[in-house]
This record gives structure tokens, sequence and C-alpha cells, in this order.
């Protein structure tokens, strides 16, 4: 438990200051602004007040126990700080100094001395180079950090690696009148961690949605543990920085190199049901709507304007978003012509126009809320100085306190004039999120859409199949290990493939013309013949690949061929295989990220995989539906189903082939790359015909 750091009835500064400006002197006045109802105790040898308040030359001179203590002192003084606050009982300390291991080996070395008292008593340590934290219950107060945003309490909470970004988006809740439950930026987190904080945060009753900012995972499998479980019952809002980095390391197979640096970060958020932002701005908005709007129940959309140009707007960014503004029931329409003005528009779009009242905007509402086709309401009011605003407000606001669909607006005014400001304040007071542009106001809807979509995921967990021989597999690469390979023959892989079920184009292995000769004779035409050496990766771009070949003479001039050009790489032997056109062809693969697993894609396959980079990436273990939204996610899907008279591809045998390979992941956590390139795909089946596997 965390409760001495987020909820602490004492609390000690110790490197309080009188100086005015610094942060000995911040955390006290913010505390003593803020109304913190705990115990404060001043830490200073020197001063015998602070603030007004009495202070203490050192820990040992404070009466009362302490439950949480900052400490803003020179790096170098912060361990036997540490000593000091373990003997008094401290229970958890937050360092705002900076100066350890961010700046070399000296301060890691301080970072680890004091980390090592810490665990000896048992205190927890947050930061250091940190912010602090703050918790807005009205009964507590805790303002123990030395920022000066003062935001108003409410269901938000914020947590962020970087105190920068976090002070950022804290201004953007403050700015747009949202209010937040507990804020903590972590900095160095050397040793509560975001994961732990997010736990916390998902415990904790009055949180209602969770804004996360990272910069990067100490625990990456650790934080989608902790993620998977808080996200399930509450938002989780993430923003991770660094997207801009040109690739990744280059990587020998083709699933390595296709994945980004970033897609682990982006999987861990997908698979955890947490929902991804690029834009701080569309982050704050979005969490504006999850303060106080219920989740929507599917992706309709109804939309009540009284002015044209901006509903059309709205409908563009949430069509484009995956959401459907669908035309109204007979019924609803009927109520509609026998309740708005003889000019209105009673489609949806639903434009009351700009001369409505009252009456007619909450009419419009309470159709659109009884309407069992719409599942939430998007609002665009301009405010004319010839309407009644502020009771048009008041209708928007009792409908939306009603809970039965979330509500958000476009509220577009002056809002210079103060009958306008009350208007807003009317609404913002009321829990109505509101947005100055309709396409904010849209993504913020989106975004509630979105994790509705994620909380109706299937629940299903991957497939665990009977017929597969682990041991065999094992086996296969235990004897590669042995001889010192990482990289398996075709021999190995497809041996690999056939203990777990699956499917390969007929083959066998040649070391030299006449064994191939031979193969074919008994493989029968038409052939693929297939150079099979560890030292070459990609066999098509040194020409060791040829297809179609039709009779004895051409498989024995193609290995001749081949033996001459690409005889420098070493030993060579040969893959013969059953030549299969007409097949889709796909690529299915995998690859390790650190303390997390395989990344598996799936994608285009065949020589164009790296030009097209039509992909797709999950996490292992895949379930079924995840494979399913595998194959819908490529922006190639509808080659899928077939086009031009080409027949649709067997989907399920697809999917059957990915929960295999995913299982197979599972039980042989030693292989780092592997590549199913290409698979072909038919209407009934698919057939690997090239593999790769390194350990």
């Amino acid at each position: 438990m965390l409760d001495a750091l987020f909820k602490p009835k004492s609390v000690a500064v110790i490197g309080a200051s009188n100086k005015e400006f610094s942060i000995g002197n911040s955390v006290i006045t913010n505390l003593l602004t803020y109304g913190y109802t705990g115990e404060i105790y001043p830490i200073n040898p020197t001063s015998p007040e602070i603030r007004g308040l009495k202070a203490y030359r050192n820990l040992d001179e404070v009466p009362g126990l302490v439950d949480l203590a900052h400490i803003i002192l020179p790096s170098k003084f912060v361990p036997q700080a540490m000593i000091e606050c373990g003997e008094k009982g401290v229970k958890a300390v937050i360092i705002n100094s900076a100066g350890f291991k961010e700046t070399g080996q000296e301060g890691a070395k301080l970072q680890q001395e004091f980390m090592a008292s810490a665990r000896k008593y048992g205190v927890r340590v947050f930061g250091p180079n940190c912010q602090g934290i703050i918790n807005t219950d009205p009964l507590l107060k805790a303002y123990c950090n030395f920022t000066n945003m003062f935001p108003k309490p409410g269901s938000v909470s914020v947590v962020a690696l970087s105190g920068g970004v976090g002070a950022l988006i804290m201004q953007g809740l403050v700015d747009l009148g949202v209010g937040v439950r507990i804020y903590a930026s972590n900095g160095n987190a050397c040793d509560v961690s975001i994961s732990e904080i997010i736990r916390y945060l998902g415990n904790d009753l009055e949180t209602n949605a969770i804004i996360v900012y990272t910069e990067g995972f100490a625990d990456p499998g650790d934080f989608l543990r902790v993620a998977l479980e808080v996200a399930a019952r509450k938002p989780i809002l993430a923003m991770k920085a660094g997207r801009t980095e040109q690739g990744a390391k280059a990587a020998s197979s083709h699933t390595g190199s296709l994945a980004g640096v970033d897609i682990a970060t982006e999987l861990i958020f997908e698979k955890a049901g947490i929902l991804s932002f690029t834009d701080e701005g569309d982050l704050i908005r979005a969490a504006m709507a999850f303060a106080s709007q219920p989740i929507p129940k599917g992706q309709r959309v109804g939309i009540i304007t009284n002015t044209g140009g901006p509903a059309v707007i709205a409908t563009d960014v949430l069509v484009a978003a995956g959401l459907d503004v669908p035309m109204l029931s007979v019924q609803s329409v009927s109520k509609l012509r026998a309740s708005l003005l003889p000019q209105a528009a009673v489609e949806n779009p639903i434009d009351v126009v700009a001369t409505a009242g009252p009456a007619h905007f909450r009419a419009a509402l309470d159709i659109l809320n009884e309407d069992d086709g719409i599942d939430s309401i998007f609002m665009n009011f301009v405010t004319p100085s010839f309407s009644d605003t502020q009771a048009i407000a008041r209708e928007i606001v009792e409908v939306s306190q009603s809970g039965k669909k979330p509500i958000v607006c476009n509220f577009m005014t002056d809002i210079v004039q103060e009958r306008f400001q009350t208007t807003q304040r009317i609404l913002l007071d009321g829990g109505v999120p509101c947005y100055a542009y309709p396409s904010d106001a849209a993504r913020a809807l989106a975004a509630l859409a979105r994790y509705g979509r994620i909380q109706q995921r299937p629940g299903d967990a991957a497939t665990i199949f009977a017929d597969v021989d682990a041991a065999k597999a094992k086996a296969i690469i235990a004897a590669a290990q042995q001889a010192g390979r990482s990289i398996l023959s075709a021999r190995e892989v497809y041996g690999v493939f056939a203990a777990y079920g699956i499917a390969v184009a007929p083959w066998q292995v040649a070391d030299d013309i006449n064994q191939a000769v031979a193969a074919a004779e008994q493989l029968g035409y038409p052939l693929v013949v297939k150079v099979d050496s560890e030292a070459i990766d990609h066999k098509s771009d040194r020409g060791g690949v040829a297809v179609n070949l039709k009779d004895a003479a051409s498989v024995r001039s193609m290995v001749a061929d081949m033996q001459a050009r690409l005889g420098h790489y070493g030993k060579l032997r040969f893959v013969l295989q059953k030549y299969l056109p007409g097949g889709q062809e796909l690529i299915i693969g995998a690859s390790v990220s650190p303390d997390l697993g395989h990344l598996m894609m799936f994608g285009l396959g065949g020589i164009y995989v790296e030009v097209l980079k039509d992909v797709t990436f999950k996490l292992a273990p895949v379930t079924h539906s995840e494979a399913e939204a595998m194959l819908a996610s490529i922006k190639s899907a509808a080659i899928l189903d077939g086009l031009r008279g080409k027949p649709a591809v067997d989907k399920q045998a697809l999917i059957n082939t990915i929960q295999r390979l995913s299982m197979l992941l599972g039980d042989l956590p030693m292989i780092q790359e592997l590549d199913l390139n290409p698979i072909m795909a038919f209407d009934q089946g698919a057939v690997v015909v090239d593999g790769r596997i390194r350990i």
C-alpha cells in the first residue's frame, strides 16, 4: 500500500527554507496555501520558524510520527537523510533533489546508497528528481509538490514520468475546469514505479479515469499485467514520448526489421485496453469527457445543432474515427416534427435552428436519449443573442445528469460576454464537457466510444492445441544449440513446424545434384529449388530460389548454377518443394521484445513485404479474436476476401496457423526471430513454403 505517500497524516520537509525562490519554501507554502489538514514539520538546522511554522533542527526533535518526508537537500546529503528517516519510522519519502542516476556514475552510486538504507528500514521512495504528489481530497488537501496549479477536486488522476509534461497535462485540465483526484510525477522512479501507482489508482474509488505519460518502462511485463487488471475496471488514457526515432536496429528477419522502436509500447497499450494518444491536447480533452460521462454502449451518434456547418465538420471526424451517424427511427422523426420549429431539420444531424429555445433543445435531447438506435449525443451549441442560452444550458445539464448516454458539447460563443460566461459555467458545473471546436469535441466523444469498443472485446484465451509435439520441437532446438548454431536449417525449421501442426508444402533436402534430382523425382513436378545455408538470410536476393522447375534437367541445371554462384558462402544444401502457384503470398512472423515476450506479425508476404510493409502486430499469446483482428487490420485486407475473380482465402486456416505459432512461441521462448514467408493462402487451406528460425 502507498497510503503513507498519497494520504499522509503528517509531512516533514527536510530542507525547508525561508528563501522565497526555493523548493524548500515552495513545498511548505503549497501545503499551507492548499489547506493541508495534517501536521507539517519543517526541518531546518538554523531557522526556528518557516513560513510561520515551528521548525525543527532534525527529525529526532519532531514530537509526532511522520508518514511522509520530503528530502530537498544536495544529493550528497541524501543518503544520511534517508538513514534518519528510517530511524524515525518515516514510511515514505519524496526526494525532490536531483543529482543521482540521471547524472552518471557518481550519482548512481549515491542512489544505490540511499536505496540500500530505504530497503533496510522499509521506507518507500518516490523519485528522486521529481515534483511529488497531490491529493485533492477535501479532507486531506495534500499538496506535496513544488508546482503551483492548485487543481480543484475531481475524478481524473494523473501519473507522469516527466514532471514537465505532467505539469502541462495538469495545467490543461485546470484550464478546462476539469477536477483532479491524484497527481503523481515520480521522476527517476528508483522505487515506486508507474505500475504501482496505476494499481493504487485502480483501487482508488474516487478515481474514474487515469492519465499516464511515460517515456519507457523499466519492466514492461509488469506494466502490462497491472494495466490489464486496471483498464478492465476504469479507462487509462496514455501517451508515450519517443515516437519519432527512425526505425529499429537492423535485424536479420523481416519481422525484426518491420517492428519499429515504439511498436512494443503500442502493443502493450492495445493488449491492456489502454487508450493511446499521440497528441497531449487530444488526451486532455478526452479526459474531460471521461471525468463525467458514461461509456457509450455502441458507436451510433445522434447530433443536435443550432447551426449547420460545425455539425458537418463533427460528422466527418466522427465517421473517420469509426463511429456512425445513422438515420433516426420513424418514431423519433415523427416526434421531432411534432416538437421542433417548422423549419427544423429532423434527420441526423438534427438542426433545431438558431431560434430554437430551451423546450426545443430539451425535446431533441429527450428523443435521442430514448431512441434505442442512438448510443451517444453530440451537441453543437452556438449562443445567439436572441436566445435564452442559460435556460438551454440547464436543460442540457439535466439530461446529461440522467447518465443514460454520454453527451459532449461543442460550445461556440463570445466568451467575453458575461451572460455567455454564465452559460458555459452552467454547463461545466453540471458536468457537461465543452469544447470550442467541433473537431475537438468529436475526437473526445470518439475516445469514449473507443473505450466502449475495448470493453466489449471478446474475453477469449489463446487456444491450446492437443495435437502438438512440444518435446520433438525442443529436441530439434536443443541439438542446434549444442552444435553452437543460432540459425536453424530448413530441415530443422520444417521439423519444428510439423511438431506444431503447421502445414508445410511437401519438401526434401539434398546435399548435392544427384540427391536433388532423386528428391525431385520422388516429390513430382513442378518444383521449387531453394538454397539452404545459415550464411544466406534472404535467398531471393542472392538468386537462391528457382520456381516452376518442370523436369530433372531443370533441377540439375539450377542446382549446378547455385553451387557455382553461391559456393563461396560455404557448404550448401538444397530444399526441394512442391510448387504451389495461385495462392496469396502472406507472412506470419515473430520477434522477441526484451522483458515482454514475442511480437507476432501478419501481413502481405513474399518479396514485397519490406516494400509495402502492409503488416500488423500483436503481443503473444494471440487469441482467436486477436488473430481475426490481425487479418482485418492490414490495409490490403480486401485481398483476403477475393478480388477480380480470385477466390477468398481460407481465413480460418490462417487464424489456426497464427494461433499454433503463438503456442509454439510460448513453449519455445529461446526463439528470437521466426518467419513464415511466404505462407501461401488458398480458398481451402494455407501452406508454408519457406521459413526461418533464429534461436
